[in-house]
C-alpha cells in the first residue's frame, strides 16, 4: 500500500477521506464550505443554513451512549474478572470515548479503537503515577487503511495506521510518513520521505512518497493472534469494509433547505425598508413645478392620478407563504429519512402527559430501530476489544495477570426515560406480587448510594424499627404509663359530666 513513488493517501481511499472532511463540516454548521460551489446567489447575499447535520448526529449518540452501558464479566461483583473490566472501563474513560465515537461514527460512518500496553503518558510520567497497564486510544479514521482479505472485501485483515509530519524548515514542502501496520502476532513500523504534492487553500492534501527510511523498520511481537486495532462501523453492508455515514444521503436535501432559507431572508431584506407610493402633488415642488424627491434616498414618488391612488408601500411577497411550506416539506422529509420522529424533537406530538413510557416508546420506534442497529456493531466490537485487552495482558503478565478469560456482556439502555410506576405493575403481574428487588438495591438505586451506605442506611433503619417495636409493646403492657396529664384531665371531665347528668336525671 505504500511504495516509493506512490501517493499518499492511496487513491482507494482519497474518495473516502473526502467525505470524511466534507461531513464534519456540515456536523459542524459550516454548510457554505461544502455547497459553495453549488451557490448561484448574489454576492452580498447572506447565506443562511440550519444545521439538522448536527442535530441527526448527536440524537443518535445521545440515544446510543447517553446512558452509560453496563459491562458484566458475569462473575460476581467483587470477583477479578469484574475488577479488571471494570478497572479497564474506568482507566481509560470508555464511556466517553463510546459517546465521542458515535458522534464521529454517524457523520464519518468508521470508528477505530486500538489497544496497546504501556503508559498513558509514554514515560513523561513517572511509573508510580502512570504504571504500565491496557491503553485503549481511539484513531483517527482519515490515518487508518484497512487491507481486506481477497475473497471478502468486508473482511480486514491487516490495519495500516499512517499519517505525515513535516520536517521542520522545510517550508511544508519535505515530510515524513509514519506507518504503523498491525498484522496477526505483530507490528511493523515504517517511515517513508515524502513531498507535498497538491494543496487545497493553502493546507497540504496530497503527497508523493520518497524512499524508505530503512534505519527506521522494526517489528514488534505482540504475542495476540489477531491485530491490535478494532474497527467499528456505523451500519455496514455485506460487500464491502466501509461503514455508512447518516449524512451523505441528505446532503441534496440540506442544499435546498438553505437555499429557501436564504432566499427567504433575501426577500425579507429587501421590503424591510419599502418605497411608499403617494397622490402627484402630495411632495414638494421646485420654483420650476417639479417634485423635490428622490427614490432611491426619500423612499417616496408621487404617482399620477391624485383621486385614484391611495397612499400605500410598494412590496411583494414573493409568495412566502409557499416558500413556508416547502420549507416545513423539506425538514420534514429530511427527518424522515434520518429516522427520527417529531416526538424526539419535542414537536408535533411531543406531550407525554397521559402517555405511559411503553406509548412514547411505540412512537419512538423509528429512532429505536435505527438505534438497535448501530447497537449490533458496537457490540460486536466492544467483546472483540475487550478479548484482545486480555490477551494482551496474557502475553504481558501470563498467569500473573490474576483471573481468567471471561466474555463480556454488555447491557445497553435505549435513551429513554423510565417509568417507573410502570414497570413496577409488570414486576407486580409477572411475579404474582412478591418482591422483585432486594431493600439494599433499591436504595443504590434510588438514591445513588454505594453497597456500603446502603448496609448503613438499612441498619439506621432497623434500629428506629426495633425502638418502635419496644414503645409499642410497652404501651400494650401499661397503656396509663403513656397518657399525657392533659388526657387524663380530659378523661376525668368526661367522668364528672356524666355523674352529673346522672344527677340532674
Amino acid at each position: 500500500m505504500f511504495e516509493k513513488g506512490g501517493y499518499f493517501p492511496p487513491q482507494g481511499h482519497k474518495k473516502r477521506i473526502d467525505r470524511y472532511k466534507e461531513n464534519k463540516l456540515l456536523f459542524k454548521g459550516q454548510h457554505f464550505e461544502v455547497f459553495e460551489k453549488n451557490q448561484k446567489l448574489p454576492s452580498d447575499t447572506l447565506y443562511i443554513s440550519a444545521n439538522l447535520a448536527g442535530l441527526i448526529c448527536k440524537k443518535s449518540a445521545d440515544f446510543l451512549f447517553g446512558e452509560a452501558p453496563t459491562f458484566s464479566a458475569g462473575r460476581e461483583d467483587d470477583s477479578p474478572e469484574q475488577s479488571k473490566l471494570d478497572a479497564w472501563v474506568r482507566d481509560n474513560n470508555l464511556t466517553m470515548k463510546l459517546q465521542q465515537s458515535a458522534t464521529g461514527n454517524a457523520f464519518r460512518g468508521d470508528s477505530f479503537f486500538k489497544i496497546r500496553w504501556g503508559q498513558k503518558w509514554n514515560g513523561k510520567v513517572h511509573e508510580k503515577f502512570d504504571p504500565f497497564r491496557i491503553i485503549i486510544e481511539a484513531q483517527n479514521p482519515k490515518y487508518v487503511f484497512p487491507e481486506v482479505s481477497t475473497g471478502d472485501a468486508s473482511q480486514i485483515e491487516a490495519y495500516h495506521i499512517a499519517f505525515p509530519t513535516v520536517i521542520a524548515g522545510s517550508g511544508d514542502q519535505d515530510w515524513v510518513l509514519n506507518v504503523e501496520s498491525h498484522y496477526p502476532n505483530k507490528i511493523v513500523y515504517r517511515k517513508f520521505e515524502m513531498r507535498a504534492f497538491s494543496a487545497v487553500a493553502m493546507d497540504v492534501d496530497e503527497w508523493q512518497i520518497g524512499d524508505e527510511i530503512k534505519s527506521a523498520y522494526r517489528e514488534v511481537e505482540t504475542g495476540v493472534p489477531f491485530p491490535l486495532v478494532i474497527h467499528i462501523p456505523n451500519y455496514a453492508t455485506d460487500d464491502d469494509w466501509e461503514g455508512i455515514d447518516d449524512l451523505t444521503e441528505h446532503k441534496p436535501l440540506f442544499d435546498e433547505l438553505n437555499r429557501r432559507l436564504s432566499a427567504i431572508a433575501v426577500i425579507l431584506d429587501k421590503h424591510a425598508d419599502p418605497a411608499i407610493a403617494v397622490p402627484t402633488g402630495v411632495l414638494g415642488e421646485d420654483e420650476y413645478g417639479n417634485p423635490t424627491f428622490i427614490v432611491g434616498r426619500d423612499k417616496v414618488f408621487e404617482v399620477m392620478g391624485k383621486d385614484d391612488v391611495v397612499p400605500q408601500y410598494i412590496t411583494w411577497n414573493g409568495q412566502l407563504q409557499s416558500a413556508f411550506e416547502e420549507l416545513d416539506r423539506i425538514t420534514e422529509l429530511i427527518l424522515t429519512n434520518a429516522e427520527i420522529p417529531s416526538v424526539a424533537l419535542g414537536k408535533g406530538d411531543a406531550g407525554t402527559s397521559g402517555s405511559s413510557g411503553l406509548a412514547i416508546k411505540f412512537r419512538m420506534n423509528s429512532l429505536l430501530a435505527k438505534i438497535n442497529r448501530k447497537r449490533q456493531f458496537y457490540e460486536k466490537g466492544l467483546k472483540e476489544l475487550f478479548m484482545i485487552c486480555q490477551l494482551v495482558e496474557d502475553a504481558k503478565l501470563g498467569s500473573k495477570k490474576g483471573y481468567d478469560f471471561f466474555d463480556v456482556k454488555i447491557h445497553f439502555k435505549d435513551g429513554l426515560p423510565q417509568d417507573d410506576a410502570e414497570l413496577a405493575n409488570i414486576m407486580n403481574v409477572r411475579t404474582g406480587g412478591k418482591a422483585t428487588i432486594s431493600a439494599k438495591s433499591a436504595l443504590m438505586r434510588l438514591d445513588g448510594l454505594t453497597e456500603e451506605q446502603a448496609e448503613a442506611e438499612l441498619k439506621r433503619i432497623e434500629e428506629e424499627a426495633e425502638k418502635e417495636n419496644e414503645k409499642a409493646e410497652k404501651m400494650f403492657a401499661n397503656p396509663s404509663a403513656f397518657q399525657t396529664p392533659l388526657e387524663d384531665e380530659e378523661d376525668t371531665e368526661e367522668i364528672d359530666n356524666e355523674e352529673v347528668d346522672g344527677g340532674d336525671e
